[in-house]
């Protein structure tokens, strides 16, 4: 077919599809003639729902129900016909007759269309093919779908219009529902594992003047009144930690952060994180609350903790495998930086093995280059990597007995970062020298280094108590949970490219 022909058929399937649009708008207006408005029905009555009907039918058989939901298929055949109807459960089948409802509400009932939203009044029965059903007394138009739903055997398929439509395609594909139930159930068992643990939820600012927190490029905005510059929060990491100095000894945010960065399949600009903090611990603290809280989802959310992710089986079940970023490296590079002391040996050997160099580079940054480049994508099982160099963890404790290392890790499944959390530095100096050490690098043009936080230095002389932090992102633990490809499949509304944008793009193309 040429690109005439195509161009052709799909103006003939875009006026056909017009003309369905008008005869739903045109029963919408007899309706409304006979005083049968749809949209002027501000209740209904519910008592029952599909999936407790079919769960508890022994009980429940002979007894009347109300019911409502959208029709999702429809058999007329004279004087009967057969709906399905889709709650938020399930569907369930229910008997139309025109004696049973009378003649005026059946020939009604007849010109109601797939996606539809009514009300069922009726009794509970099980058909002679034994599928369980409501025998319907009354049924009542609650909404009338003036679009038409994707046909039933394809659904909606079309990736970036699930995404732009997903109150489509939350009706008509019920794993992609299913899918957030099982996110729903996830995150209640995390704030139930930390609330039995005497952790408090707590909620910080999203709008602050600092991009602080954490290494990445910050969205910006303006206050009008202030007339100042703000930033949609990257981290709420050091708000939290005010509030340990004030005295509480265990909270946690979990909600949505912004990073102005590039969009993949692990990466959404706004996604949701949970950081929790604890007094008087330390990061092989986090590092157990970490294995356990995550674990615990897993099993809250599938049954178990061994899940299927995309053919791989990933065992969440604690003790995680530990290594040090420096044993990582030296085991999947061949490199042992142990032997490595200073900047001009890291640069040369990151040369030889084809590292990206970057201006005012040190060892530590060399190493996590290293560990970024031969060893993120070898750990598929659970796994902590600790002992980060000090260069990359301006928030974190140096290590007691090697002050060029920090008592951090991150926590590695599926080759992704799952989670990164450290003993906090309570240094006031030392924090203010990290803080220095990221203006430099800020000036040698890293968008992503963090500014000064006058204010969190002035928190940290009041004085913090020495303290464990975690930050767990939620939304890449949600794909492993669900068995989900794309982070857009776990997050309800992802960011998507304004539709304008998206067809001039493809008419330059």
């Amino acid at each position: 077919m040429n690109s005439d022909q195509q161009n052709i058929k799909a103006n003939e399937t875009q006026e056909d599809l017009s003309e369905v649009l008008q005869v739903r708008r045109d029963k919408l207006a007899k309706l409304q003639e006979m005083g049968r408005d749809p949209f002027k029905q501000s209740r209904f009555d519910r008592d029952n729902s599909s999936m407790n009907i079919k769960n508890n039918f022994e009980s429940l058989e002979g007894q009347m129900a109300k019911i409502a939901g959208r029709i999702m298929s429809k058999r007329i055949q004279g004087k009967a016909g057969f709906i399905d109807i889709q709650d938020q459960d399930g569907r369930i089948q229910c008997y139309v007759r025109l004696d049973a409802i009378g003649e005026e509400e059946y020939s009604i009932f007849s010109t109601y269309d797939i996606g539809d939203i009514i009300g069922v009044e009726g009794q509970i029965f099980k058909t002679k093919r034994e599928e369980i059903s409501i025998k319907a007394s009354k049924v009542v138009l609650l909404s009338k779908s003036l679009q038409v739903l994707p046909e039933k055997y394809h659904g909606l398929k079309d990736q970036d219009l699930r995404y732009r439509q997903r109150y489509v395609d939350l009706i008509v594909n019920p794993e992609v529902k299913q899918a957030f139930l099982t996110r729903t159930k996830a995150l209640k068992a995390l704030r139930a594992y930390l609330d039995e643990r005497g952790f408090l939820e707590v909620e910080t600012p999203i709008l602050n003047t600092i991009a602080g927190g954490a290494n990445a490029r910050p969205f910006i905005t303006h206050h009008n009144t202030l007339d100042i510059p703000m930033y949609l929060r990257i981290a709420n990491e050091l708000y939290l930690k005010r509030l340990i100095v004030g005295g509480f000894d265990k909270v946690y945010e979990m909600g949505r952060m912004f990073r102005n960065e590039g969009m993949s399949i692990k990466h959404n600009p706004e996604y949701t994180a949970i950081e929790l903090y604890q007094a008087y611990a330390d990061y092989k603290d986090m590092m157990e609350i970490t294995e356990n809280v995550i674990s615990h989802m897993a099993e809250a959310a599938t049954g178990s903790m061994k899940i299927d992710y995309q053919g791989v089986e990933i065992d969440f079940t604690p003790p995680w495998r530990r290594m040090t970023m420096e044993e990582c490296v030296k085991e999947y590079a061949g490199v042992d930086f142990s032997k490595i002391d200073t900047d001009e040996e890291a640069l040369k050997i990151a040369k030889e093995k084809g590292i990206e160099i970057t201006p005012g580079m040190r060892r530590g940054e060399v190493i996590n280059a290293f560990f970024e480049e031969f060893g993120e994508d070898k750990l598929i099982q659970p796994t902590f990597i600790t002992h980060h160099p000090v260069e990359v963890s301006p928030l974190a404790k140096r290590n007691a007995d090697d002050p060029r290392i920090t008592d951090r890790f991150e926590a590695f499944a599926n080759k992704w970062e799952l989670a990164n959390a450290f003993s906090e530095l309570n240094d006031p100096i030392d924090q203010k020298g990290r803080f220095m050490d990221q203006l430099r690098k800020k000036e040698l043009g890293d968008d992503e280094a963090c500014d000064m936080d006058e204010d969190f230095l002035n928190a940290l002389e009041v004085g913090l108590p020495p303290t464990g932090g975690l930050g767990i992102g939620i939304d890449r633990v949600m794909m492993l949970l669900t068995n989900s490809s794309s982070i857009r499949d776990v997050i309800l509304f992802p960011t998507m490219k304004p539709i304008e944008a998206s067809h001039k793009a493809e008419e330059q193309n």
